[in-house]
């Protein structure tokens, strides 16, 4: 059944070349042996960090996001760079964005954000055990932190507050995984 959708690359080209994300296109055969093209954004991937305080909240950021105009309500999360250990790259945001570092480190899941339009994947991990430290912002990174507890963050979630996806996941996994009801 899965030959029936596969589509198969003939050949294709770099359409745009950025500093961050790249965009190709692709000639493609279909499953019904027929043409088409794909053009697609081209992501290094990034981690996320769920990063669950002593008290049982949740560190989170605010973080105004140009595309959209407007701050967001986010957890933890940074770009791999290239050949980077997804742990290494979840340790480093961590410290970097928060100045938190964790003892302990659980991976969570892979997800997959934008499947129609780019190969980004989002590497999840779940930090505990968390001492404060300073934090070492990017240049021109701006956000702040703050923390909340996971009902809040579902209340968010519910009232429209909270609708970044990876942050929208993150909060899904963290009730489960508090509740008993899964394991990282």
């Amino acid at each position: 059944m899965e030959s029936m959708l596969h589509e198969t690359r003939i050949d294709g080209e770099l359409a745009y070349d950025g500093h961050f994300l790249k965009v190709q296109r692709d000639r493609i055969r279909l499953a019904d042996g027929k043409e088409s093209q794909r053009e697609y954004i081209r992501h290094p991937g990034a981690v996320v960090i769920l990063p669950l305080l002593p008290d049982g909240r949740v560190l989170l950021e605010r973080q105004y996001r140009y595309p959209l105009a407007q701050v967001f309500i986010e957890f933890p999360a940074g770009k791999i760079d290239g050949g980077e250990d997804h742990l290494a790259c979840a340790q480093r945001e961590l410290r970097e964005e928060t100045g938190y570092t964790a003892a302990r480190w659980d991976f969570i899941a892979t997800i997959h954000n934008a499947i129609a339009y780019s190969d980004e994947h989002l590497e999840i991990f779940l930090a505990r055990d968390l001492t404060a430290g300073p934090a070492q912002l990017d240049d021109g990174e701006f956000l702040e932190t703050f923390s909340a507890s996971v009902p809040e963050l579902l209340e968010m979630v519910r009232r429209g507050e909270i609708t970044d996806v990876k942050t929208i996941i993150g909060t899904f996994w963290l009730e489960k995984i508090l509740a008993g009801a899964w394991q990282p």
